[in-house]
């Protein structure tokens, strides 16, 4: 349930909402909209362009890149392409029809491979020479070329029919599905397909329909599910190796453990080998309930085995060396993210950011002598770049009150294409330079340089928010800091109604983000001061005040939350305590549910969107039971159940509905598996069963987001109807 902030998560949200080939494909253009006033709305939100993949060419010279165009009357999206110089001059836009055109990659300095309606096509960097040079029935989902040009690996499904049973030939009709393990559905679908990577020869003017299956006769998928893309894989320098991620389990050892690792495929001979484990490696037996959350983070045994989360490899330039993104303990899908790095000539791994207590989200290889590798990683409630230097120092490069996205390098190595957003800016694309790296520290920070500014037309109508932070003590005597967002037009002398904000997770943090959902930006323009706290339980702040929250879901954290509500309303003039409200999603819709039973008439309305509100359904409901594995640390028909298990399940917030005198929101999605409907349901019910003032919002269609342009919009009306109706009038 941890979000993920990367463009890639940001991709693959707007695949969602476009258009499929059995559909008729509608030339959604850029939307040109005159605002009424100068408050953001739910239909200028809409109305904004998306950026999605980029890519830079291969001399640095220019930017190819991916916007996605929404329109609420049609109720979908249209994606296509925009070429631009690198320093942001003579943006142009490619695509000319209908059709989706996605994922655009460079195969020489003039020519642009891209997917349209599922096969790989090119066209030279002015939009001219268009060519089909994939036949695969429309069948690819993604592709990488190697740096020699001359294959290509592309992703592709397959049927799978280890878990459900294959439809009977005989009925071909019937709607039942025979499900014979666990993982028989993931995140909004059920598993009847995997993906798996293919490689094809290319002769630089058509890709072979003769394909090689990496994964051959192997009931794995790869990417991973259910966000895993192309950065999943890499070739080697040479084109003689694929590196890629795969969590080689299924069924019932799948559900319960986050152990992916990193593989070696030569090419030649179709030998694959594991960086992650030595040969002689067996998987131990697997146990679904007594977790293992004692397991030391730097233990021998991980360090030689890498039992968690290992995923997006990359080979260095000069092809010695592999690095990915490693979790060091099996079972933690939010345990910290660190750098490690293989030499291929040793078989030795390092682990690079040691120094760095906080999550890597992103990386790629420096060509500058000083820096071996440059990442972008939350510190303190943003998401700037570091460094990490061959002596295995991490320096700081940036310090803006925003996040950065993702990064590529630019111009040969001195410097970097990134995409950075914040509360009060949508996604764009900038030019990073870092500086010399220097022992003095406050000498690093990077030129940030904006190249494109795709919504510039509606935020010049929109009075912006301000945004501040504060910093507070805890009840357990540590210093938590919260973000504040103030209205546009802000005036000291008023009283505000004002929002908690409780962030899901439970451990993403509460950083800079955009989210045409979850939006700051809009919520203060509609005249509402939000309290967004970094709680425990978050990355960002030291591995040790992340990891309380595990087992621990309504002590500190809770505790947390009402200081800071209760800090702003005792400190901070402009918040009225007569008029204030807790909303949030996931772990914050969780979080928002327990409140309601334990608010002490703080709140005046709730809003909790796809939150958990039965611990002990939800233990078995989630798909991906290592979560709850984790998270409860027992299951709860265990009579000898630990003490955090119990103190869990007894701290549920279906127990304390009996409480509940505050009206409540709830909004879920049937299509949810992650945290299933019935949970959203339940807590309606049981609040309209017992007279509280309620309200349900539920989608058929909507996953653990909402991703359809029209319920975007009934979302925020909704959303924004209730606060009015409790906090307003």
């Amino acid at each position: 349930m941890n979000k993920a902030l990367t463009i890639a998560v940001a991709a693959a949200m707007m695949a969602a909402c476009g258009t499929t080939d059995k559909e008729t494909a509608v030339n959604i253009e850029k939307q040109t909209v005159t605002l009424e006033s100068d408050q953001m709305t739910p239909e200028a939100l809409w109305a904004m362009s998306r950026i999605a993949a980029y890519a830079a060419s291969p001399d640095g010279s220019k930017v190819v890149f991916q916007m996605g165009y929404y329109s609420v009357k049609e109720n979908k999206s249209h994606q296509v392409l925009w070429m631009m110089n690198a320093d942001g001059s003579e943006q142009r836009q490619l695509t000319s029809d209908a059709q989706n055109e996605t994922d655009p990659a460079w195969l020489d300095a003039e020519t642009i491979a891209f997917i349209r309606e599922g096969e790989v096509w090119s066209m030279k960097a002015d939009g001219s020479a268009r060519r089909q040079l994939s036949e695969t029935e429309g069948s690819v989902e993604g592709f990488k070329f190697a740096p020699t040009m001359n294959r290509v690996v592309l992703v592709k499904s397959i049927p799978f029919n280890d878990i459900i049973e294959a439809r009977p030939d005989d009925l071909p009709l019937s709607t039942g599905r025979v499900v014979n393990d666990l993982m028989y559905r993931h995140w909004d679908h059920y598993v009847e397909a995997i993906q798996h990577p293919f490689v094809a020869d290319f002769d630089g003017s058509k890709i072979s329909s003769e394909m090689t299956d990496v994964l051959e006769g192997e009931p794995f998928e790869c990417p991973m599910e259910p966000f895993g893309g192309i950065e999943q894989l890499d070739f080697s320098p040479d084109g003689e190796q694929i590196a890629y991620t795969c969590r080689k389990k299924t069924g019932r050892a799948y559900s319960i453990s986050t152990d992916s690792d990193i593989y070696l495929y030569t090419i030649g001979t179709r030998e694959t080998r594991n960086l992650c484990k030595p040969a002689d490696y067996k998987d131990p037996e697997v146990v679904a309930t007594k977790t293992l959350r004692t397991q030391l983070v730097n233990s021998e045994q991980n360090l030689k085995n890498n039992p968690g989360y290992d995923q997006n490899p990359k080979f260095s330039p000069d092809g010695k060396y592999v690095a990915w993104l490693s979790m060091a303990r099996d079972g933690y899908e939010s345990d910290r993210q660190r750098l490690c790095c293989y030499d291929l000539a040793t078989n030795e791994k390092q682990y690079l950011t040691e120094t760095f207590d906080s999550n890597v989200d992103d990386f790629c290889w420096s060509d500058d002598e000083a820096a071996l590798i440059y990442f972008i990683g939350v510190w303190h409630a943003t998401e700037n770049l570091y460094a990490v230097t061959k002596d295995m120092e991490v320096r700081q490069l940036s310090n803006e009150w925003a996040d950065f996205g993702s990064l590529q390098m630019l111009n040969n190595g001195s410097q970097l294409l990134m995409e950075r957003h914040s509360y009060t800016a949508p996604a764009d694309l900038y030019v990073v330079t870092p500086n010399t790296l220097e022992e003095d520290e406050e000498m690093n920070v990077a030129e940030v340089k904006q190249i494109t500014d795709v919504n510039k037309e509606i935020l010049d109508q929109l009075a912006k928010p301000t945004v501040d932070q504060r910093w507070v003590k805890t009840t357990d005597g540590r210093d938590m800091l919260y973000w504040i967002i103030l209205p546009p037009n802000f005036d000291e002398t008023k009283k505000y109604p004002t929002l908690l904000f409780c962030e899901g997770g439970p451990q993403s943090p509460v950083s800079q983000f955009w989210s045409y959902r979850w939006n700051f930006f809009i919520m203060a323009s509609q005249g509402y001061v939000i309290i967004a706290p970094n709680r425990h339980g978050l990355p960002g702040f030291g591995s040790e005040w992340c990891e309380q929250i595990s087992g621990d879901w309504t002590g500190q954290c809770m505790q947390d939350y009402l200081t800071a509500i209760d800090d702003a309303a005792q400190n901070l003039p402009y918040v009225d305590r007569d008029r204030m409200g807790a909303v949030g999603a996931s772990f914050g819709g969780f979080s928002v549910y327990y409140l309601a039973g334990h608010h002490q008439k703080r709140f005046k309305c709730f809003i909790a969107h796809d939150g958990a509100f039965n611990l002990e359904a939800m233990y078995t409901e989630t798909e991906e039971n290592w979560f709850s594995n984790w998270e409860y640390d027992d299951a709860y028909w265990n009579v000898d159940r630990t003490a955090n298990a119990s103190r869990t399940y007894m701290n549920s917030p279906h127990r304390y509905v009996g409480k509940w005198d505050t009206p409540i929101l709830c909004i879920h999605g049937e299509k949810d598996y992650r945290i299933n409907a019935t949970q959203g349901m339940s807590a309606f019910n049981a609040a309209r069963m017992q007279g509280v003032e309620a309200q349900l919002l539920i989608f058929p269609d909507e996953n653990h987001w909402v991703l359809k342009p029209q319920n975007g919009i009934l979302w925020q009306r909704t959303y924004f109807a209730w606060l009015d109706r409790w906090l307003k009038q």
